[in-house]
């Protein structure tokens, strides 16, 4: 055999993959975000978009798809075509869900490539400003003496606005309804509204409604005060000392997509996330603009995921 061959049969072996990588993206890549839009997630990810768009040299578009506490849209992308024009951005509902509801239609081990952490960013609880509470103490002492008066609202079952209220709800020992929205801004409108007495949300979403006094802040759910919020208390500060909750995001892909398209994903996502012009968009409401490896964000989600279950089964969180 011509000692030749087999170098140039494995020089044509590589050839597609690199190929594959030089050229990617080729057309408009969907960006899934599994909510209505006015939300954090959707914050992060029309932000994320934009810069891809600018660094890449391809639309990167987002597509709204919500319902079923973000389970349609996630669905959506694992099923998809796994060769990079099809993504999601969320938030730990993903890997929260498949703890909580029996019936979601992914395993994230099995039906998703994990791509990058995008960032990680505080909670807020905010009220209804007629709702007679100043801080976190004031609102479980209301909720305990009239209870059919006060609800929360949440983007969605197993958000980590959703568990971070079943975590208080167990805490304070306090019995009031969480009504489950297709996104944030349902939520959002609600307590604007007064139709919902307050929520937990992601600071950039309900940041600005506190700043104009549409919305009062009750507490934050980090262990450390927030610098945009300095005179509101955490909710350790009011009596949970060992509570320390925050919600992330991060971007995912179909399971199975060619691994030189996840290396150049997250590469470029990582550069985006670190660059001035999403830390001007971001960083002034507390979100910390991170970025990793997929091996990286592989290791943390298995950490959350650790994490989630150990609160929900011991505040007996249940949803089916």
């Amino acid at each position: 055999m011509n000692p030749i061959l087999p170098m140039v049969a494995a020089a044509i072996a590589a050839l597609p993959m690199t190929t594959h990588a030089q050229v990617y993206p080729t057309h408009t890549v969907r960006i899934v975000v599994p909510y209505s839009p006015g939300g954090t997630v959707d914050l992060v990810a029309r932000v994320l978009a934009q810069r891809l768009t600018e660094q890449m040299g391809q639309t990167f578009m987002v597509e709204n798809r919500a319902g079923a506490s973000g389970a349609i849209g996630s669905e959506a992308v694992a099923r998809a075509t796994p060769d990079g024009y099809t993504l999601l951005v969320q938030s730990p509902t993903l890997v929260a869900n498949p703890l909580l509801i029996k019936a979601t239609p992914y395993q994230v081990s099995r039906d998703f490539t994990p791509i990058s952490l995008l960032g990680e960013v505080p909670m807020v609880l905010a009220a209804y400003p007629g709702v007679p509470a100043s801080n976190l103490k004031e609102f479980v002492a209301l909720a305990k003496a009239t209870p059919s008066k006060y609800a929360f609202g949440t983007s969605a079952l197993g958000s980590p606005m959703h568990i971070a209220q079943e975590a208080i709800k167990f805490e304070s020992k306090i019995d009031i309804p969480i009504v489950a929205y297709k996104g944030t801004a349902g939520a959002l409108n609600d307590v604007l509204g007064g139709q919902i007495s307050a929520l937990i949300d992601a600071i950039p979403s309900s940041y600005p409604h506190i700043e104009s006094g549409k919305l009062k802040a009750l507490a934050v759910t980090t262990r450390d005060r927030v610098a945009s919020l300095p005179n509101v208390p955490t909710v350790a500060e009011s009596g949970y000392p060992d509570f320390d909750m925050s919600s992330w995001y991060g971007l995912w892909a179909p399971a199975g997509i060619p691994a030189d398209v996840t290396r150049k994903l997250s590469t470029e996502v990582a550069k985006a996330m670190r660059s001035p012009q999403v830390e001007e968009r971001l960083k002034p409401q507390g979100f910390i603009a991170n970025g990793s490896t997929p091996q990286e964000f592989t290791g943390f989600i298995d950490r959350q995921t650790a994490t989630y279950a150990r609160v929900i089964k011991e505040a007996n969180i249940r949803v089916d």
